[in-house]
């Protein structure tokens, strides 16, 4: 198969987004598929085979970090020269309009995939009267495709009752190789706790964004005063959270890759994931395949990962971030004393997370997603003849 992928982020940008298209770049190429990746220009034209097609854009003013890429005429070219038999639009925002726009006039079959729960991020921005509006934009684009995907049962529902239509779910992958216990380090926990490697050690890994209501971890790390927190990653969020973590033992580490971010997954006690808008929430599966225990908030397609008391925790989120005597974030304090205290009940569910994560590779993910693609073109195909 010919397969043009648009997506709003690419590489070099590192996100779960990212993650999960570059795994999923690579192993079509390595099945013998030819990718076109249509992303704002990010200085990569190769990955793993696939021509990147990378469109000039300006960064978005509350999230820097993402660039803004405007459809343009010189798109369509590159698909008439690329002849794809398949479109697939990843969150259709503003460049993945012109997929769907393109797929129209050159009737090429369209699939949509849902990953950044957006409309539960503009609370978080002080924009929750636009939660509707955004609702309708979004089922107006993905109406447009010929099935549509997203990460995990929870968003199915939530999608469908929002009335987008033909929904499945794209199954969740995690690279167990890349994560793996066997990482675990005490250079990597001593770096991460600041030389207090005999301390409890508590884990962060994503963007430092407002939706992800990093701040929750806070109380938790007030009610274990000799814990030592690592947050890994960065984003526009951070000043904000440097003032907020002031004076507690708190590391802000920026961003690991390659074999260190899977050392600090390994060497941690727990991880910790307070964020209520979660998709899927990919990096707690590779903190599963690192055997590093996760507390996370009862919320999106967190549960679809995670089974309470034994591959984790969860606990029940609540609507007030300021409050630190929540029954959510009590819940969140209660359920991280016991993973810490209890060794035997924390190896167990070191043990069973792994087990777990082992199940997800990313070859099977792209597998079936392969078998969507041929069905959908299939169909297509059909409607053609029969017409």
């Amino acid at each position: 198969m010919r397969i043009a992928l648009f997506t709003e982020t690419f590489l070099p940008k590192v996100d779960g987004i990212v993650t999960r298209l570059r795994h999923t770049v690579d192993h079509l190429q390595r099945n013998g598929n030819q990718v076109l990746v249509i992303a704002p220009d990010g200085g990569i034209t190769e990955h793993k085979g696939a021509k990147v097609y990378g469109v000039s854009g300006f960064p978005l003013p509350l999230y820097p970090e993402l660039k803004m890429a405007l459809p343009r005429p010189s798109i369509g070219y590159a698909l008439e020269e690329f002849q794809p038999d398949i479109i697939h639009v990843v969150n259709p925002a503003v460049l993945g309009l012109s997929g769907i726009f393109y797929s129209k006039i050159l009737n090429i079959p369209l699939v949509a995939s849902y990953h950044t729960h957006l409309p539960q991020y503009l609370q978080h921005y002080g924009l929750g009267m636009l939660e509707g509006l955004l609702w309708e934009l979004l089922k107006a684009g993905h109406n447009q495709a010929v099935l549509n995907l997203c990460t995990s049962t929870a968003m199915m529902e939530e999608l469908t009752a929002h009335g987008i239509e033909r929904v499945q779910v794209w199954q969740r992958g995690v690279d167990t190789e890349f994560f793996h216990p066997d990482l675990a380090s005490m250079e990597m926990r001593s770096r991460l706790s600041q030389n207090h490697p005999e301390s409890p050690l508590l884990l962060y890994v994503g963007r430092l964004s407002a939706e992800k209501e990093i701040e929750r971890i806070k109380p938790i790390l007030e009610a274990i005063p000799q814990a030592r927190l690592a947050l890994v990653g960065d984003g526009p969020h951070r000043q904000a959270l440097e003032k907020h973590f002031a004076g507690t033992n708190t590391n802000f580490v920026g961003y690991l890759i390659g074999q260190e971010l899977g050392s600090a997954f390994a060497s941690a006690d727990a991880f910790i994931f307070p964020s209520r808008t979660e998709t899927l929430g990919l990096v707690l599966l590779e903190a599963m395949a690192a055997g590093c225990p996760v507390v996370a908030a009862r919320s999106g397609g967190i549960p679809d990962i995670v089974t309470e008391g034994v591959n984790g925790y969860l606990f029940e989120p609540t609507a007030d971030i300021q409050d630190a005597f929540t029954e959510g974030v009590g819940g969140a304090i209660a359920a991280t004393v016991r993973l810490l205290e209890q060794k035997q009940e924390r190896d167990m569910i070191r043990q069973n997370a792994r087990r777990e994560a082992e199940s997800w590779g990313w070859a099977a993910a792209t597998s079936q997603l392969q078998d969507y693609y041929q069905k959908v073109i299939f169909s297509k195909q059909l409607t053609t003849h029969r017409k």
